[in-house]
């Protein structure tokens, strides 16, 4: 996908990002992911360190652990109903704060890191942005939609001219290097 050059995290990354502490209430964390029309975001230390994530479906799992009710409760809020009064009593309740609910810890990547490496890192494990860092402290994130955005503008870019065809057409395609790079990382642990 992002094979012709190299792509950095760094070039694609969302430099603004919506950042909460763990002592954050749930409503006022809510209340940003809904403003800023975002998914999930990082959960930063006094220090700015990232110690979790925060996401949609932590909320969605959270109250009283993951059940089948409130599976129920997301497919009636996406189909315009109305969610129990429970769970909105817990969400507004000014005790429960985002440690109660974020997921601890973080995978993140550098500014350096190539965007066909994140997409890989969020395909094979399942996670929808990662953040970026420069020495430990958060620069920015990365998210699915950042990836895509991308794809969309290299296709729009008019047609390389035929020399520049041949180059690309004998470049690997993404299948291809994650298969040469899944034949090294397995060489790799034989030795």
């Amino acid at each position: 996908m992002f094979e012709e050059t190299v792509i950095t995290a760094g070039e694609l990354m969302t430099r603004d990002v919506a950042v909460v502490h763990p002592e954050t209430s749930l409503m006022d964390a809510v209340r940003l992911m809904a403003r800023r029309n975002i998914s999930g975001m990082p959960v930063l230390d006094e220090a700015g360190r990232i110690v979790g994530m925060l996401t949609e479906g932590d909320l969605v799992r959270w109250h009283e652990g993951y059940s089948e009710k409130q599976a129920r409760w997301l497919d009636m809020l996406a189909e315009g109903g109305n969610l129990a009064p429970e769970l909105l009593a817990n969400i507004r309740n000014e005790q429960h704060k985002v440690k109660a609910v974020m997921s601890a810890g973080a995978i993140t990547v550098t500014e350096e890191t190539p965007a066909r490496e994140v997409a890989s890192l969020m395909t094979s494990k399942s996670i929808k942005r990662v953040p970026v860092v420069r020495e430990g402290k958060l620069v920015g994130i990365l998210a699915r939609s950042d990836l895509v955005r991308a794809l969309a503008e290299m296709i729009e870019r008019p047609a390389a001219p035929a020399s520049e065809a041949a180059t690309i057409e004998a470049a690997p395609s993404v299948n291809e290097a994650l298969r040469r790079r899944r034949e090294e990382s397995v060489r790799g642990k034989r030795r």
